[in-house]
């Protein structure tokens, strides 16, 4: 775990923060210097929650209970169900509803500083989590936001700068739905149809505590554990009946990539992504989910025999530049992957069991499946606001550093090129940038840097609103990628997107209704916590 002395850095940021307020009047920093504490009594909440971020003691394994960081929440004001509680060490999920406004109390218990992301949600950027707003034990931040997303699955957790991959991983998520009238309409699987299923993986010692070391090898291709856990348990068993599910998965691991399918063959179908609802239902033979990617959907067990089931399975994809084994000096069967310290390489040895469906009661009522879900306007480069202007999203790597457009995280810092219009619609290239490849090793690291070790699947994840993608190009091919390029969903809205080694993607995202500084970085946690993060200004 990093070590460093935060009251200093809280000092030398707040002076950097007086001065970048006072340099550009009327933008809402100032609240960081002491958090947000006071409820704007013009903002008349319809829903109130105290969220406390504690440590616990919880039953994970068989045997001695597991240390963990976790959320605990309270209704303080709002519909019963607004909160709905998961068994382990997971938060509550918060089930909202568009137009609703909401009032959080956080209060941080931990002996360490944190603070919380409202991953995907659509908020004002003192609400969104941004690390420069970190309380200490024992102090309370307030947010207040009106809930403007769509119907859709979203998600909560720790965004502490530095801590971010270590307090998620011993516990800080929880999941966000959202409901409206046009869900509604569609009838959908509801009530005990409607299942998260929340997929991490984590490693333990032999007294069943949480075990996070990093070396530098871990660092590089991000922390992957050796127990796959599915809403917090192992070997998890989902009893079902013979109808229609709604699944709401969430990829809620450190650095793990998933390619999702189902054991017996049956086909994925998708019916939401990261931004909610498709327009219309979507085959796949299997689906990547990477961590903070969210995917909804479609099961029918219509058919089966009761005392049947069918698995949830990660399937094996990738490949080293190398040939051969892409677990090559990692965990061989089955819970390797990542990155060998020299070329490229990513991807699964075999298939992993996510989680279990058995088939427990036969029942004939079932909902059919709808032609088509929700209107969706498309957006081209005739709506982008410069058609001809591409804002640069450049993965690269620097001094066994990754980086975005050659620089690491500074809280406050942003260049000339990511301060954008408000209310304006952007087009963003997000690409792998080593001007130094063919010579970086060579060169010991100076220029480029670590030539193809760089080449790595990174989990891009921006901040404020949901974005679509425009395209995907894949300018230098390797190997591995036949094995993945008929899992990604391009339709619907996003807010994570997955760029493979030698891949473009090029993305159109609003950035409408709110000011201020909002992040853009990889959310393989190991590589945010590393500096792999920027700010966009939005002004």
């Amino acid at each position: 775990m990093p070590n460093f002395n935060y009251k200093r850095r809280q000092f030398i940021q707040y002076a950097t923060l007086g001065a970048l307020t006072a340099a550009i009047p009327g933008l809402s920093f100032a609240k960081g210097q002491e958090g947000n504490r006071t409820p704007n009594p013009s903002f008349k909440a319809d829903v109130e929650i105290a969220l406390d971020a504690q440590t616990a003691d919880v039953p994970i394994l068989p045997g001695p209970h597991t240390h963990v960081f976790k959320y605990i929440g309270k209704l303080l004001k709002g519909p019963s169900s607004t909160l709905k509680e998961l068994p382990g060490y997971l938060g509550p999920i918060l089930n909202f509803e568009r137009g609703q406004k909401v009032r959080i109390y956080f209060n941080n218990q931990l002996p360490e500083p944190c603070i919380t992301h409202w991953h995907g949600m659509h908020v004002p950027q003192p609400m969104d989590g941004h690390p420069m707003y970190a309380i200490s034990r024992g102090e309370q931040y307030l947010y207040e936001f009106e809930v403007t997303n769509p119907a859709g699955t979203n998600w909560y957790h720790a965004h502490t700068h530095e801590l971010t991959a270590p307090q998620v991983y011993q516990g800080l998520a929880g999941l966000i739905t959202v409901s409206d009238e046009f869900e509604r309409k569609l009838d959908l699987p509801s009530g005990e149809f409607d299942l998260p299923l929340i997929i991490q993986d984590r490693s333990f010692s032999s007294s069943n505590q949480l075990r996070y070391i990093l070396g530098m090898h871990q660092r590089m291709r991000g922390f992957l554990g050796d127990v796959i856990l599915a809403n917090g348990q192992k070997d998890y068993t989902i009893p079902v009946k013979t109808r229609a599910y709604r699944l709401r998965i969430l990829n809620g691991s450190n650095a793990r990539i998933y390619k999702l399918g189902w054991s017996d063959g049956t086909p994925i179908t998708a019916i939401g992504t990261d931004g909610g609802l498709l327009e219309r239902p979507q085959d796949l033979p299997y689906v990547m989910l990477a961590p903070a990617e969210r995917i909804e959907l479609w099961i029918d067990f219509s058919g089966r025999k009761p005392g049947s089931d069918v698995t949830l399975q990660s399937l094996a994809y990738g490949t080293t530049s190398h040939g051969g084994d892409a677990m090559r000096g990692g965990m061989r069967r089955g819970m390797g992957g990542g990155m060998g310290m020299m070329g490229t390489a990513f991807g699964q040895d075999g298939e992993i069991t996510i989680a279990k469906f058995q088939i427990t009661e036969h029942i004939s009522d079932s909902p059919k499946l709808p032609d088509t879900l929700v209107p969706m306007s498309r957006l081209t480069l005739q709506n982008v606001t410069h058609p001809d202007k591409v804002v640069p999203i450049a993965i690269g790597m620097r001094h066994m550093s990754f980086q975005l457009n050659g620089r690491t995280f500074d809280m406050y810092d942003y260049t000339e090129a990511e301060q954008i219009p408000v209310n304006t619609i952007q087009r963003i290239k997000i690409f792998h940038h080593n001007p130094g490849m063919s010579g970086g090793m060579r060169r010991g690291g100076r220029g480029g840097g670590m030539g193809m070790m760089m080449s790595v699947p990174h989990p891009i994840h921006l901040h404020g609103q949901q974005f679509q993608i425009l395209s995907r190009t894949q300018v230098h091919q390797d190997n591995g990628y036949d094995t993945v390029k008929h899992g990604f969903i391009n339709s619907g809205w996003k807010d994570t997107v997955l760029v493979m080694p030698g891949e473009e993607i090029e993305i159109i995202k609003p950035f409408n209704d709110f000011k201020g500084l909002f992040l853009y970085h990889c959310h393989n946690l190991e590589h945010e916590d590393m500096g792999m993060m920027r700010n966009f200004f939005v002004s």
